[in-house]
């Protein structure tokens, strides 16, 4: 039998998750709502790859934009996605969920022939269920016919290739026809037709997990004890209570006299934020250490400790941990009942979930606004025309980036707005800026617009928000405070509203840049609590300075995706000497340039000596020779 290429197939639900924002009220008055994938098997496939392990999904999605979402989540999870049928005739599930209080979460279900519910023994593929180590079949999947054979073949297949079968009992009753539409947070009905469905499956499960009320469901009795002595009648496998704040209890053997004398894995004290998802949290943590062979101790700390962030956060999917994340928390712990306050935690959360960015990257910056009024009011043309020229300074870039991943924009939404549209086309990573052009101390334009969060919110959750501060160490007292406060002011609101932020430091136009110039301020906003995603910084005097730079980088944040070099509308001979200088360190990871790119062009083509063609030909040209540059730092062309 061939090594399993898999740790984990999760069967059954897949739906995309829309969450009320208005914490404290009713469904009813919900006002905004934000999107995650969804469902038991698809939260445990997604928590279990961020924990490392190799995990797949099987399910079904509509042919629609919410079934399109919930594949590329996947896949940028690192979750496999061969299993997951394109049904097209039914559309993606869909569930409504609020946070009413602490034991109130109400939750509608779009559940009427949804895509998933399509689900049947012909989208089980023999060979499939045998690359993976185990199997999760999920109880709410056997409430209907087609799904509930599509897990028992699976589980024949598992069975017959020598895999573990997982059973998660995930009982909700309006789902088995037991509640009405609006008793979808229900989480317990008595039902003997659930339990004789569900104790036909236990017979073939190495591990069965359940609250106490599911494994009540499951063993057919109310009392914990006397359901789980039923469940080990019929089962042999390990079974798994949860029992939520005071953590869990686990029997892989005989069923001891008193509940609290199973296996023991501690709770953690946390605020209950949200409880939808914990428990797929809960197994993904498990998993990790079951199926890593760690012992049953170990998965159970795993296990309340995944379960305990996601109470205290809002959404299922996207608030499950990293390892990283949950190693660094069982380490230092938190100093928070709400753990979605720990700004230590929640850096590395953020950190280790986003997107990855193909590298070295190359950017053509052209977010300038009044340096491109300049050019235009100096050629007599109208200002509404550099609107015209961002447009074809993208077709510049796709041309040099020929589809390849790694290049990049900076644009701004004002007369970029239409250049933003097309740069999406190409698959552009964008930065976008928010300073008010040439102020010093720093404002922001949403100062002239309305709120910095509402403007941050309406970006493509893709974008990066560039901030742009000519600040030197040496400044005076009074300015420097005023600028590190609106630079706090945008850290917060970034990561409030999830957008990356990239910080662009300018210290040369306003005293000596020395070898630790750069550094030092660097070094000033980390301990300010400011850690930007990225950094773009003018080249360095020495390989001193941009050693110092690493060492202050590595030591404050080593999960800084790096930095981009700006080219401050040097000659470009000037910056391939640069290029050189700064590919000595770890941190650099590609350039953000401009005016050495498009100045000319622009002049030229403001004042009509450039048509189109000959402009995009231009920007090209200077744009290539600059990534030939940086690939080529000895020299030569690429």
């Amino acid at each position: 039998m061939p090594e399993p290429s898999l740790d984990l197939i999760t069967i059954g639900r897949s739906s995309v998750d829309l969450y009320g924002q208005q914490i404290g009220g009713r469904l009813e008055d919900m006002g905004t709502f934000v999107k995650a994938v969804g469902g038991c098997p698809a939260n445990i496939a997604i928590g279990t790859a961020r924990l490392g392990l190799r995990s797949a999904l099987v399910s079904r999605v509509g042919d629609e934009q919410m079934g399109r979402f919930i594949l590329e989540q996947l896949a940028r999870e690192g979750v496999e996605t061969a299993g997951v049928k394109v049904d097209p005739k039914r559309l993606t599930a869909l569930v409504i969920l609020g946070v009413r209080d602490e034991t109130t979460f109400p939750l509608i279900f779009y559940r009427t022939d949804c895509a998933d519910a399509a689900l049947d023994e012909g989208d089980i593929d023999e060979d499939f269920i045998a690359s993976a180590r185990a199997i999760v079949v999920t109880g709410t999947h056997f409430a209907l016919p087609g799904p509930a054979g599509a897990q028992k073949k699976a589980i024949r297949f598992a069975k017959k290739h020598g895999r573990k079968v997982i059973f998660d009992i995930d009982y909700r009753p309006n789902l088995w026809g037991l509640a009405g539409h609006a008793a979808g947070e229900s989480r317990y009905i008595r039902s003997g037709r659930v339990t004789e469905h569900l104790q036909a499956i236990l017979p073939d499960c190495d591990l069965i997990v359940g609250t106490e009320e599911e494994l009540h469901v499951a063993g057919g009795s109310e009392d914990t004890l006397a359901a789980i002595r039923a469940i080990r009648a019929l089962s042999a496998g390990t079974i798994v209570c949860k029992r939520g704040p005071m953590g869990c209890v686990v029997f892989p053997g005989a069923i001891p006299e008193r509940l609290d004398d199973g296996i023991r894995g501690p709770g953690f004290p946390v605020e209950v934020y949200n409880v939808l998802g914990a428990g797929d949290a809960f197994l993904s943590g498990f998993l990790r250490g079951w199926l890593a062979g760690e012992p049953i101790e170990t998965a159970c700390a795993w296990a309340n400790a995944c379960g305990a962030f996601a109470v205290s956060r809002l959404l299922c999917s996207p608030e499950s941990p990293t390892f990283a994340e949950l190693q660094f928390f069982l380490k230092n712990g938190s100093a928070h009942r709400a753990l979605r306050f720990d700004d230590a935690i929640n850096h590395v959360h953020w950190a280790t979930t986003r997107s990855k960015v193909a590298m070295p990257l190359f950017a053509l910056a052209i977010d300038h606004r009044a340096q491109m009024e300049e050019i235009a009011d100096t050629t007599g043309a109208a200002r509404g025309r550099i609107r015209a020229f961002k447009a074809l300074a993208v077709k510049a870039a796709a041309q040099v980036a020929e589809g390849q991943p790694n290049f990049g924009m900076l644009l701004d939404g004002g007369y970029g707005r239409e250049a933003l549209f097309r740069a999406h086309d190409h698959g552009f990573w964008i930065a976008r800026p928010l300073e008010l052009p040439g102020s010093r101390p720093l404002a922001l334009e949403s100062d002239t617009q309305g709120s910095l969060g509402a403007m941050l919110a309406e970006w493509p959750v893709d974008h990066v928000a560039k901030c742009l501060c000519f600040y030197h160490p040496d400044d005076p007292e009074s300015l420097r405070l005023e600028q590190e406060r609106v630079l706090k002011r945008v850290a917060l609101a970034c990561r409030q509203v999830g957008r990356e932020l990239l910080v662009e430091i300018i210290a040369s136009r306003h005293g000596a840049l020395e070898d630790d110039t750069t550094a030092r301020v660097m070094a000033r906003l980390y301990d300010l609590g400011i850690k930007p995603d990225w950094w773009k910084l003018e080249s360095q005097p020495s390989e001193v300075a941009w050693a110092t730079i690493d060492e202050v980088i590595a030591k404050r944040d080593p999960y800084c995706r790096g930095i981009l070099l700006l080219g401050l509308d040097a000659p470009e001979e000037e910056l391939a000497a640069g290029f050189r200088l700064a590919q000595q360190s770890h941190a650099i990871k590609g350039f953000a340039i401009g005016r050495t790119i498009f100045a000319d062009a622009a002049r030229d083509w403001f004042a009509g000596r450039l048509d189109d063609g000959g402009a995009v030909a231009l920007m090209a040209q200077r744009f290539e020779r600059l990534v030939d540059a940086w690939k080529n730092p000895s020299g030569g062309r690429a």
